[in-house]
């Protein structure tokens, strides 16, 4: 069953969830939230890779300045969740899914990220930094770090009607990273997220079959 793990970090001790699979594992996957905490959505994607094969772990990135934050996705939300993905910090967040995915690794696992939003330009820095195949999800804060180098296999998603990730923001992905594979949908922000007005269900459900055959090969 998936439950909540106890992870030592650099950034000090960060509960984690963790979701199995029910047979052999295919490799580890590093679950990177939005700004909304290890909420029940990101909690139901961890399961979703489990129920695909894999080890899933979703470190609470929030957890060096406030613990156990689990937020809606309200006005209000949104702001307090900016203000702790401010207060954390790239670097640090960085560093607790360096921990992450050192855990999984310790287990004979093949690891890669996957992140969402906020977790999407995380999932840019788990391969520039740490060497991990990785997915990004719609990461709207990844145009200052594109001068990072990719160390292993990168690929992104983005919405064609993503207010928050221009075109020209798309393009600058492409000539940074022309080796990266970038998928466009018809959709906007945040469109994998089945809760609310934003879930674009027939992108989604491309999208993670492209992710999952992306694991696939990378992690083989």
């Amino acid at each position: 069953m998936a439950h909540w793990i106890d992870l030592d970090t650099p950034a000090g001790p960060v509960r984690a969830w963790r979701a199995d699979p029910s047979g052999l594992p295919l490799g580890g996957v590093v679950v990177l939230q939005e700004i909304f905490g290890v909420n029940e959505h990101i909690r139901a994607v961890a399961q979703r890779f489990a129920d695909a094969g894999y080890v899933a772990l979703a470190p609470s990135l929030f957890d060096p300045v406030e613990r156990e934050v689990e937020l809606d996705y309200g006005q209000d939300a949104s702001a307090r969740g900016v203000e702790l993905r401010n207060a954390v910090g790239f670097d640090r967040a960085s560093d607790i899914v360096g921990a992450a995915a050192h855990l999984l690794q310790s287990e004979g696992l093949r690891t890669g990220a996957v992140g969402f939003c906020w977790g999407g330009s995380l999932a840019f820095l788990a391969n520039t930094r740490h060497g991990l195949p990785a997915v990004s999800y719609y990461g709207a804060r990844t145009l200052p770090l594109l001068g990072e180098p990719l160390r292993a296999p990168m690929l992104f998603h983005f919405g064609s009607r993503d207010a928050s990730i221009p075109p020209e923001a798309i393009e600058q992905h492409r000539q940074a990273l022309p080796n990266a594979p970038i998928h466009l949908y018809d959709a906007g922000h945040a469109f994998n997220r089945d809760v609310g007005d934003h879930y674009e269900p027939d992108s989604a459900a491309l999208a993670w079959t492209r992710t999952l055959d992306f694991l696939a090969d990378a992690l083989k």
